[in-house]
Formats: C-alpha cells, structure tokens, sequence
C-alpha cells in the first residue's frame, strides 16, 4: 500500500517484513468529552486499519491515553475531585462515544500513568548519552544536540523557534529545550531519580510506542496539529536513545472546523461526539469524516453533513435490498456475468483509490457508483437472488472497511414486522389504501421504511437520527 510519508515528501510502498504493520496513534487528554475532531482522526485511522487488515496485513494498533495533564489536574481542582477520577470518567466516555461510532478498539490502550517507570528509563537513558540535563525545575532535552530535529515539519530549528510557544524557564540551557520530567510536589506525582514530580507530555508517547511496537515501526499517526512540537519531539528523544529511526511513515489528519470558524470554548462552537450521533448517527457521521482526503481540513456544516445523510440512506436501502433479494430465488440470466463484472471493477476502483494514500473520498465514489448500479437494478425490479449474491461479497467487504452497518432488529421485531406488512398487503389487495397507509405509518414510526415491488414488499430498519424525524 502507498502511504504519503511526511518525513521525505514520496509516496512509499509499504513492505512491511512478516506482512506486521505497526500503527501507533496519539490518543485524547481525557479530560473532557471526546468532540468531533477527535472522531475524525481515530475514524480515519480506524479505516486504515481496517483496510490493511483486508488486504491480509496483522496489524498491532496501540493508541495511548493521556491520563496526566496540567489540564486534568486543573479539572480536578474545579470539581474538587481527585485527578484519576476525571481521567477514569472521561476515558469510560471514550469507549462510550466511538463504540458508538463503530470504531474498533485498539490492540492495546495504554495509559501514561501506568507507565511511568518506562518513561523515567528512557529519560535516563537520554542523560547517559548526553542528551538531557537536569535543572531546578525538572529535567530538559537539548534539541540542538539531535541533528535531525525539525525533518518531519520540513523547517530549520531557527524558524521553530521563531514561531514556537516556548515555555519559560530561565534554567534551560537553550529556550527549544522542552521538559522530559517536571518538579512537582503537587498531585498526582511520581518519585524519580531527580525528584519527585510529573512526566512531560512528549515522553508519554515515546516511552508507550517504544515499549509495545519496538524501536522502528510501520506508521505514526495523529491530527495536523501534533506535527510540532509534539511529533517532532517524540522523534528527537526516540531516535536519541535508540540510534534508530522511530516511525517510517507519519500520517497527520487535518482540522475539523465549525461552519469555516476554529472549534473553540471561548466560541462556544465545539461539537461533541455524543451531541453529532444524537442528530445524524454513525454512519452519517463515519461517511463525512472521510468524504475527503485525511490530510485536507474538514468543515462541519448542516450541508455537508445533510449530503453525507443522503448518501447513507443510499447504501442503507441497496444494503437491504441485495439481503432480501439473496434471501429469494435465484435468476437473472446474462445479468448476473454483469453484475459479478460491476463488483469486481467497483471493488478494484475502490481498493486503487484506498491504496493510494487512502484517498477515501475517491474510495467513496466508486463505492457510491456501484450502490446506485445496484438500486437501479432493484427499483426496476430486475434484482435477482443470484446476482444479489454476486455483488453481496464487495459490497459486504467494503462495508467492512468503511466501518459501516445497518440498524439491527430482534427475531420477536423481524416477526411483528413481517406480521404488519403482510395485513397491509392484504388491505391493499381488498383496495383498503386508507388502513393500509396507516399500517405504513405506524411501521415508520418503529424505524421501519418499506420498499414496494412487484409481488413483494421489501422492509429497512433505518437509523433514526433527529434530523431525519
């Protein structure tokens, strides 16, 4: 698969040995509800993933909790809680949020404050080959010392520091010079060779991904905004202490922003997860975090998003009508050779598309091109049970990749629906339209949308977000 690798500009094949990719992403500072930024990136990683694992690749992917944070302990205080607290509440809301947007859980989700030891090695490993010194305030690393700094944002060190909010500390040799452990006599707070305090938060991510995925792997990942200093950081102390390169590959997603303004407090304009699943739902949710390319910025807009609700209900009905024509009889002559084709050439359209620097909007359009192929074929009422089960094994599979489902129903449900349409049928047949349109109505209600065709009756269990009511 080709990958855009951020640390050279070219596009790489990516020949993992053992056919293993390694994926480490940045996780959230649980300090606060997981918002629709935040779904963007780990949906998008979360697709990646999916993908490569469809194409045969064992992929180990370790995303890490930030559970000790100025931000956290600010928090806290606020609510005169202790600091663990609100990291367990809102690391319970995380799982809570993206289990509802379908999003696979990590291999491992490592959290900072259970690796603490780790880090502290690393951090002395730094001080042994001179890449880190102590102070009155804690111990720093000398960015100056590691030749590289500044390859993944492509600038020279003059122009970071130019632009960069530097922490002030007197003590520091040099203002670039960012902290490998704070002093700190305040809660939470850990005992070290130096001192007591706390880790900085570029440390956390080193330690964890060294730790669980070895000195180099596969691919890095994360939001643009990580680019520096965290990710260049990260790069700077890993390859400090292991003579290795870190990440071959380092893929950043772009900013979600709110009708074009920065998501932000102050604004008022931060969209939470658990709010954009109450109004649009999973999948409409999941098809706008990837209707354009990962590395692009995204703006979250009624529009857009009405588009993406739209396009759902698109795949949605032709997902329920290939089950209820496979579950049929067969048929469908010449027709079936030509769906078998349209499967096969959507499902290379779209896997040319993925493999290409995961380019999911064009991944989409073909997905898309081969659903309204397929709707065509059943509102014609020339579906067949065969040539649904011919197109079923690509739409399925990339269903799969995309992390996109339909609304389940219950064996009692699947039978009190079945009941319903077939006394419409019958009203419809004694010419009863007035009953059987009530009939209708109060299957709509229940989240049931019916599909009429000849000599039968097709029934959809669809996602009843608020705005679609």
């Amino acid at each position: 698969m080709k990958l855009y690798n951020t640390l050279t500009r070219n596009i790489e094949e990516l020949k993992p040995e053992d056919n293993a990719v390694r994926m480490y992403v940045c996780g959230v500072t649980v300090y606060d509800s997981s918002h629709i930024g935040h779904a963007r990136t780990v949906i998008v990683f979360d697709v990646l993933r999916r993908y490569l694992m469809s194409k045969g690749y064992a992929v180990k992917f370790v995303q890490n909790f930030t559970d000790v944070d100025d931000k956290i302990i600010n928090r806290a205080k606020a609510e005169g809680k202790k600091a663990e607290e609100i990291s367990s509440k809102y690391i319970d809301a995380y799982f809570h949020d993206f289990g509802g947007l379908n999003v696979l859980a990590a291999d491992v989700h490592p959290k900072a404050t259970e690796h603490i030891a780790e880090m502290i090695g690393l951090i002395q490993g730094l001080m042994d080959k001179g890449y880190a010194y102590l102070t009155l305030n804690g111990v720093y690393f000398r960015v100056k010392k590691f030749a590289g700094y500044g390859k993944l944002s492509r600038k020279p060190v003059e122009e970071l520091e130019a632009g960069a909010r530097i922490e002030v500390d007197q003590s520091k040799e040099d203002p670039m010079d960012f902290a490998l452990w704070k002093f700190s006599s305040e809660p939470p707070f850990w005992d070290s060779p130096w001192g007591r305090g706390r880790p900085g938060w570029h440390i956390e991510c080193s330690a964890m991904a060294l730790k669980y995925l070895g000195n180099t792997f596969e691919i890095h990942g994360g939001g643009h905004d990580l680019v520096f200093p965290h990710h260049e950081n990260e790069i700077a102390q890993s390859e400090s202490f292991t003579g290795a390169q870190f990440a071959k590959i380092w893929m950043h997603s772009g900013m979600v922003t709110i009708n074009s303004q920065k998501m932000s407090k102050s604004l008022g304009n931060i969209v939470t997860i658990e709010k954009a699943l109450e109004r649009w739902g999973m999948n409409t949710l999941r098809l706008y975090c990837l209707s354009v390319h990962y590395a692009k910025p995204l703006n979250y807009t009624d529009e857009l998003l009405k588009e993406s609700a739209q396009r759902w209900r698109q795949i949605e009905t032709c997902a329920f009508e290939l089950a209820s024509a496979a579950a049929g009889g067969g048929g469908g002559g010449e027709e079936v050779d030509a769906v078998k084709k349209l499967a096969s050439e959507s499902e290379k359209a779209f896997d040319a598309a993925m493999g290409d620097d995961l380019n999911t909007s064009l991944a989409l359009a073909a997905f898309l091109q081969f659903v309204t192929k397929l709707n065509q074929y059943a509102a014609s009422d020339r579906l067949t049970g065969d040539m649904a089960k011919a197109a079923l094994p690509a739409f399925d599979r990339i269903m799969s990749i995309l992390g996109l489902k339909v609304a389940e129903t219950s064996p009692q449900e699947q039978k009190e629906v079945e009941e319903m349409i077939a006394a419409r049928n019958r009203l419809r047949a004694e010419k009863r339209f007035k009953e059987a349109d009530e009939i209708r109505k109060g299957l709509l209600a229940r989240s049931i949308e019916l599909m009429d065709h000849k000599g039968r009756t097709v029934w959809k269990k669809i996602e009843r977000p608020e705005q679609q009511q």
